[in-house]
């Protein structure tokens, strides 16, 4: 030892999992700095607040460039959902440990379980993770560590094994015991966080990939407003469901590209075609038909659509379209 304090990364969510992490090594003397992430599919609200009442400085990084290649083609492929969490947490624990050596920190450390996470967390999985991220040997998981073989900050003293934890499975008994131990009275439930766990925008994110030729963080935005119609390839409508939406989508229109759709005369949604302008007539007509249909206009009457783009604005006439193409056309809820 060099006389200095050893110095941990962790790997902070804002989860209860991983507030305990850095909980069960403060009791230890260990300078900890937390590191969370940022993508499309979630943000560092919860960790920021979670480091703030552990104390502790917290690095905020945006990883979206790298994550979107994971998701769009991870080595160890997916979850339930559209989640790559053994690529995405080798990932974090890769950057992290970019941070560990411009700190001059001795270790990384992480909130995960063994076998919490079935798929994601058992020792399997736990080794892939190491192995993605570069640090083998490096990666402490302060819950479970009596459980998993010894890493070189506790073989060189720097983290004392017998002051860590051997929690294992799914049973969340042992972290509520924990938690009322130090204190913690407000925290997460351990589902969500990640939207990529989520069924109906998983179906949009699949959808996403299979048809538009550019992944854009725009278009991943746009996943999370309104209801989404496939149209073709590489051509989409996404129809408000409310006020609050249809500003939204307007906020987010790319005028050099998009058309903008709605209804005259009648109260009704505001339709947005990403990219509309390469679309052809026909599909620009089925994005109106699909317009009209949530709208207050009579489904059984021709009506006066505008469309709104670069070049100006321009009048068609249309029906409302019929449930049997909605049906077609619909990706799943949001």
């Amino acid at each position: 030892m060099d006389g200095r304090k050893p110095r941990g990364i962790g790997l902070l969510s804002g989860g209860l999992d991983s507030i305990l992490a850095f909980k069960v090594l403060q009791e230890q003397d260990i300078d900890l700095i937390a590191v969370t992430f940022v993508t499309p599919f979630f943000g560092p609200e919860k960790a920021i607040r979670a480091a703030e009442k552990l104390g502790v400085p917290i690095t905020v990084r945006d990883i979206t460039k790298e994550h979107l290649e994971i998701v769009k083609a991870p080595k160890y492929g997916y979850g339930s959902q559209m989640n790559p969490c053994i690529d995405c947490h080798g990932l974090m624990f890769r950057i992290a440990g970019r941070i560990m050596e411009e700190e001059g920190a001795d270790f990384l450390f992480s909130g995960e379980v063994l076998n919490e996470r079935p798929m994601s967390q058992n020792r399997g999985a736990l080794r892939a993770v190491e192995k993605l991220s570069g640090y083998e040997g490096y990666i402490l998981r302060p819950l479970s560590a009596k459980l998993l073989p010894e890493t070189i900050p506790e073989r060189e003293g720097k983290v004392n094994r017998e002051m860590l934890l051997d929690l294992h499975g799914r049973s969340r008994r042992r972290q509520m015991e924990l938690a009322e131990k130090y204190g913690i009275e407000e925290y997460p439930s351990p589902a969500g966080g990640c939207r990529l766990t989520e069924p109906g925008f998983s179906a949009r994110m699949r959808d996403l990939i299979r048809n538009e030729d550019e992944l854009r963080v725009r278009d991943i935005e746009l996943l999370k407003v309104g209801r989404h119609f496939r149209i073709a390839h590489g051509i989409k409508a996404i129809v408000g469901r409310n006020k609050t939406e249809n500003q939204r989508l307007l906020q987010m229109a790319e005028r050099l590209q998009d058309v903008i759709i709605y209804v005259s005369g009648f109260k009704g949604p505001l339709t947005l075609v990403p990219r509309g302008l390469k679309a052809d007539r026909e599909h620009l007509v089925t994005a109106a038909r699909i317009c009209i249909r949530y709208s207050d206009a009579p489904s059984s009457e021709e009506v006066e659509v505008i469309l709104s783009r670069i070049g100006g604005k321009e009048t068609m006439k249309a029906r409302s379209a019929d449930e049997e193409l909605l049906s077609s056309l619909r990706i799943a809820p949001n």
